[in-house]
């Protein structure tokens, strides 16, 4: 990944641990009812590809629903109640009855292509399907 990163101008640093996302899936689920999740998923993408952060720590997530316009008491309070695992609970069953155990991981009519994969393998696989390209 980072040297793909480097090709396309993307930062990406040095990470030395592997962080428990669990809490942060749980904050998104909340962040996507608020129509923030973009702006929430980008400033956890950064603060744990980027700056190295402990996304699993309460702290670091309130800071980062912060920064991605979300009310901080609030944010403290779906993470206290954990009001979003069920959500995120459903949302690994699925990913379970799909037999889906990667991300990133496409599917159609029964063919996947799973993980990170080169632009000609995501081309040939939307082809195989008969996705026009765009003009």
């Amino acid at each position: 990944m980072k040297r793909v990163a480097k090709e396309v101008g993307v930062p990406f640093g040095e990470r030395t641990m592997t962080y428990n996302s669990r809490l942060a899936q749980e904050l998104a689920k909340w962040a996507e009812s608020k129509g923030k999740e973009d702006a929430f998923h980008e400033a956890v993408f950064r603060a744990y590809y980027v700056e190295g952060k402990n996304i699993g720590k309460k702290e670091t997530l309130l800071e980062l629903a912060r920064c991605a316009g979300l009310d901080e008491e609030e944010a403290r309070s779906v993470l206290e109640s954990r009001s979003y695992r069920k959500a995120v609970d459903s949302d690994w069953a699925r990913c379970s009855e799909l037999d889906i155990t990667a991300v990133p991981t496409f599917q159609m009519d029964g063919d996947r292509v799973v993980g990170a994969q080169p632009y000609e393998v995501l081309e040939q696989f939307l082809r195989r399907h008969g996705v026009k390209e765009r003009k």
